[in-house]
């Protein structure tokens, strides 16, 4: 069944940072792309006003379309490129919310959600890359940068040089019915909302505290530049700005701000206070006794070692580490002598 062009422009205007023309025209990769980042932030729905009869002439034709040659590579595009990157961050950064307290979080999770999000842009149109040879380049690069905040960057920049090396057409084929496109499509949505939604719903405080380190940190980088360091808060605070309009102004004041400010600080405190009296530390334990303590205590609690009371054994452990969690943040001076 032939596309139309109007209708395609209709969904694209009324869905379409969700999609909707995309999937209506059998291009699921794209579909699902728009999906998990509302439209490529909205910048990639804006362009794509000038690219959709493009589009449209592509999904009629690929019953037509001859199979390309194995050896012919598809042009590499800036636009592409820059995709790859951005969402391979966003990927491992939404694993850095959700799922950082698995204990091979950066020797697996981590590499996997970055060259998910990698694959995925490269998946988009015609083309796609080998899967199978990106993935050890990000396993490898995050072995590398183990345990950092920005090392989704990193592994998001190899990922993408990687599968840009290793890019190629896809076999045209025609979509298949759309309510098994549909369920496959929301298998992968709830697979990357669950773990951040759970964070950011029961774990409140830590996700806000986690974004505003990695802020601070990428600004951090461009101290050298004050005037980009203002144009990147600037822009990084921008959906917080436009929800205090959206709200007639509720919440931007410099007084509220301190509220909410000064509720944050007060639960954090008390974490912090319920995680040091677990590893039996006091308020003034530095970094390096913290990490003593818990590797100490880790080793007493350990379920291999305590067969004769596993349960409980299994219960303090996990509370050991969930307090060394919440201490691994703390910004305590060295002591001297």
């Amino acid at each position: 069944m032939a596309k139309g062009l109007m209708m395609t422009y209709t969904l694209w205007a009324v869905g379409g940072v969700l999609g909707l023309h995309h999937l209506y025209l059998g291009r699921d990769s794209h579909a699902l792309l728009w999906m998990l980042t509302l439209g490529g932030f909205g910048v990639g729905w804006a362009r794509e006003f000038f690219r959709i009869p493009a589009y449209v002439s592509e999904a009629n034709s690929v019953a037509n379309r001859k199979r390309p040659r194995d050896d012919v590579q598809p042009p590499a595009g800036p636009t592409r490129f820059a995709g790859q990157v951005c969402v391979g961050i966003y990927f491992g950064t939404a694993a850095l919310i959700g799922l950082n307290s698995l204990s091979f979080f950066y020797v697996i999770v981590l590499p996997l959600s970055v060259v998910a999000g990698v694959h995925l842009v490269s998946s988009v149109g015609s083309q796609t890359s080998d899967l199978w040879k990106t993935l050890p380049a990000c396993l490898l690069t995050s072995l590398i940068f183990y345990g950092s905040r920005l090392s989704p960057l990193p592994i998001s920049v190899v990922a993408t040089v990687t599968a840009t090396q290793n890019r190629k057409f896809k076999r045209p084929q025609p979509p298949g019915p759309l309510c098994p496109r549909l369920f496959r499509l929301s298998l992968v949505l709830l697979a990357f909302s669950a773990p951040l939604g759970y964070s950011i719903f029961h774990n409140t405080t830590a996700t806000l505290y986690y974004i505003s380190d990695c802020v601070a940190s990428i600004l951090d980088m461009f101290w050298f530049l004050p005037w980009l360091r203002g144009v990147l808060e600037y822009f990084l605070l921008l959906p917080y700005r436009i929800l205090c309009l959206l709200t007639g102004g509720i919440g931007y004041t410099e007084e509220a701000w301190r509220k909410i400010l000064d509720i944050l600080l007060q639960e954090r405190s008390e974490r912090e206070r319920l995680a040091l009296k677990v590893l039996s530390l006091n308020e003034e334990a530095t970094q390096e006794e913290i990490t003593l303590r818990y590797r100490e205590l880790v080793k007493i609690w350990h379920p291999d070692h305590n067969l004769h009371q596993p349960l409980e054994a299994q219960k303090m452990f996990i509370k050991i580490q969930e307090a060394y969690e919440t201490l691994s943040h703390r910004r305590k001076p060295r002591r001297n002598g």
